[in-house]
Order: structure tokens, then C-alpha cells, then sequence
């Protein structure tokens, strides 16, 4: 058990529009990724962090990721599916697990299309600090340092177009979300039910509306399958990984 947190609801109903045309016939969670779907990676890595019990919220082709795990036993864990008729957004996604989890005050969220290589406990450990200072606190959001270049100069002018400063390909460098939270139930009370809802606009309502949200900065690695290029990057280094099988 990482802390006092023994559920995790994992979001995987949506439709992988930025993948097809290999999402039309799987949902991209089950996309392989070395010798497993994408979401094995995922289940194990909450398994070995302690995390024994995986609530699924499916949709779009869902009947496939439920066929292939069925109650989790072949991976030492319990399963259960929240299932949606229709894609509802992170947030909507995250409304459908709220009758499996009338018995946990606290849980971790993530993203069934991103691979995780951290230490989970200490994140928890890091909310469960904050919450007992302050009990407003209804979620921690785990982010990753960010550079990005940009391919063309960024050309600043003053109001009347005159050119004042030439920043030729700017770096950037920020924290971004990488799509795994810890989250005391409360937060449930801000997504509208059967209604598609966004992550940030469920955070930014509960911000709001006096609620406090903290990050956690990663001390491991992640992966965004956001994309072709992302998914067939991850796909190789997975597979180099086994070796010569």
C-alpha cells in the first residue's frame, strides 16, 4: 500500500484521435509496448508500488481492455471497470469511478496512455503531509521539468509595430502535468455528472472555489503516448529492453 492510498482509477476511455489509424480498431492503451499493451506497464507499475486494487474507467472499445485483463487476478490485483457510453473527458472519465470509491476517502488517478517510472509512495507521502496541515487540500498533481525549443525567432514589437527585440529559436522551460494525481474524494464534487469535463477545468473550479491544489515534482521518468512518434520512440526503447527474445 503506498501510504493510506490503496485504489487507483486509471483513465482509459478515450478515443486516441492523435493515433489513428491504429486507434480505430484498439484503444490506445492497449497499443503493445515491448511484449505487453501500454496499460500492463501501467497496472504493474501501481502493483509494485504498493497499489493492489485498479479501478479501469473505459469507453471507446472498452470491451477489449476488459477482455484482456478481466478481474486482474493474472497480474496479482483486483479490477474493476467504471464504464462510460460515450467519451467524457478526463474529468467525466473520472466521475464515472465515483460509486466504486464510496470507500476510499483518498486515491491516485492517472492516465492509461503515459508510462511511469517514479517512486509513488513518496508522492502520496508528500500529499498526505500537506492534507494534514491543511485540510482544503483535495489534490497533489505530479509534474516533470520541461525544455522546448521553438523552430522560429520570436520577433517582439511595441504598440505602434516597431521591432524591439529578436529572440532567434527561444527556449523554454517550464513544469508540465504528466497525468498522475493524488486525490482525496472530495474533488468528485466538482465534475458534473454524465457530462464531459476537462482535468484542468474540474482543478481550476475547485481553485476557485477555495479549494488548494499542490505538485509534486517527479524524481523518475515518464512517457507521453501522445503520438506516432512518441508511441513508436517508446516502443523501441521497450523492446531493446527485452533484449533478445
Amino acid at each position: 500500500m503506498s501510504g493510506s492510498v490503496d485504489v487507483a482509477v486509471i483513465l482509459a476511455g478515450g478515443l486516441g484521435r492523435r493515433l489513428h489509424p491504429l486507434t480505430l480498431v484498439m484503444p490506445k492503451p492497449m497499443l503493445p509496448v515491448g511484449d505487453k499493451p501500454l496499460l500492463e506497464h501501467t497496472v504493474e507499475w501501481l502493483r509494485s508500488n504498493g497499489i493492489e486494487h485498479i479501478i479501469i474507467c473505459t469507453s471507446y472499445l472498452g470491451r477489449i481492455i476488459e477482455n484482456y485483463f478481466g478481474d486482474g487476478g493474472m497480474l496479482g490485483v483486483r479490477i474493476e471497470y467504471a464504464r462510460a457510453g460515450r467519451p467524457l473527458g478526463t474529468g467525466g472519465q473520472l466521475k464515472s469511478a465515483e460509486p466504486l470509491l464510496t470507500n476510499h476517502d483518498r486515491f491516485v488517478c492517472l492516465y492509461g496512455d503515459s508510462l511511469y517510472e517514479f517512486n509513488l509512495s513518496t508522492m502520496v507521502g508528500a500529499h498526505e503531509a500537506r492534507h494534514g496541515e491543511d485540510d482544503s487540500v483535495v489534490a497533489t498533481m505530479a509534474v516533470a521539468q520541461y525544455t522546448a525549443r521553438l523552430d522560429y525567432g520570436f520577433i517582439d514589437v511595441d504598440g505602434s509595430g516597431r521591432v524591439v527585440g529578436w529572440r532567434e529559436k527561444p527556449e523554454f522551460r517550464g513544469l508540465i502535468n504528466i497525468g498522475c494525481y493524488v486525490m482525496e474524494r472530495g474533488i468528485l464534487e466538482f465534475i458534473p455528472r454524465d457530462t464531459v469535463s476537462s482535468m484542468n477545468s474540474v482543478f481550476m473550479d475547485a481553485i476557485a472555489r477555495g479549494k488548494r491544489i499542490y505538485v509534486y515534482e517527479i524524481d523518475g521518468r515518464f512517457r507521453d503516448i501522445g503520438n506516432e512518434r512518441a508511441y513508436m520512440d517508446a516502443y523501441r526503447e521497450y523492446s531493446e529492453r527485452l533484449g533478445d527474445v
